[in-house]
């Protein structure tokens, strides 16, 4: 509640009081007081809105892409790259004016999908930094895995806003626009400069049997690669480089296998000093 000001006393009342009272000295940055005035009364605080919560789906949709990578090789890194959370249902990118630099991953939860979120937001993939927030909407994937039942109307009322927007979507417009000034002015398109062809790192390659070993001393024998991954089952084949004795490659029968292989050993110092770096091999 307000302080409420008290009334100014009558002349009369003043008699018989005592007026020796000294005043405290004025407080830095208040306002000091004039004989006469009345302060104004105190301003109540307004109560503040209480804070909505997140909202949080099983799609995250992710931003700031490096536009220079082929989409297959995109979505490959960002599926592998997501799969440790939780089973990755979906990943949608593609190539076009209005998706590009963009994409969306979808889990079986959102839970899953709020932990990603937290963790992987702002990681560089591909030397640009992933802005990502929730999607406004259940992907098809999703509501395929957890709303069979809806799964047909789901996809008919997508269908129908895709084809609502196709005309109106301010990008495409914009492009549009532009297309026809050069047209008008009589210029001819550029040709669309050739992408270069980016490899996609080691680390994101798809799991399979065969892994690729790196940084191994040059006296390393097959002896010793076998009875390191010998501990594991499932061994096939290690297969040394004659010509380039730091790498080789172990084969197992299975891709589970590999895997297990692959996480026991990475960073393992076969010869006390050097740490090994292993990946899947290339196909």
């Amino acid at each position: 509640m307000a302080e409420m000001s008290a009334p100014p006393l009558a002349h009369d009342a003043m008699q018989g009081v005592q007026t020796n009272i000294v005043a405290p000295a004025p407080v830095a940055g208040a306002p000091i007081p004039i004989p006469g005035m009345v302060p104004p009364p105190a301003v109540a605080p307004q109560p503040q809105a209480p804070p909505q919560d997140e909202y949080v789906s099983e799609t995250l949709y992710i931003q700031n892409l490096n536009e220079k990578i082929k989409i297959p090789v995109l979505k490959a890194s960002l599926r592998g790259l997501f799969k440790a959370y939780g089973e990755v249902l979906d990943v949608v990118a593609h190539s076009n004016l209005r998706m590009r630099g963009q994409a969306f991953v979808s889990f079986e939860s959102a839970e899953i999908a709020k932990k990603a979120l937290k963790e992987v937001r702002g990681f560089p993939l591909y030397s640009k930094p992933m802005q990502i927030s929730f999607a406004r909407t259940r992907s098809d994937a999703v509501v395929k895995k957890l709303d069979s039942g809806n799964y047909e109307a789901h996809k008919q009322r997508r269908l129908e806003h895709k084809k609502a927007t196709r005309y109106t979507n301010p990008i495409k417009r914009k492009y549009r626009q532009k297309r026809l000034a050069a047209e008008m002015d009589g210029g001819a398109a550029a040709p669309a400069t050739k992408r270069p062809n980016v490899q996609m790192p080691d680390e994101y390659l798809p799991p399979n049997k065969i892994l690729f070993l790196q940084n191994l001393p040059e006296n390393v024998s097959k002896d010793q690669l076998m009875a390191l991954f010998s501990q594991y089952p499932n061994l096939y084949e290690v297969r040394l480089i004659p010509t380039k004795k730091d790498i080789a490659f172990v084969e197992f029968l299975d891709e589970a296998s590999a895997t297990v292989a692959k996480e026991a050993l990475h960073n393992y110092k076969l010869d006390g000093e050097n740490k090994i770096k292993i990946t899947f091999a290339r196909k």
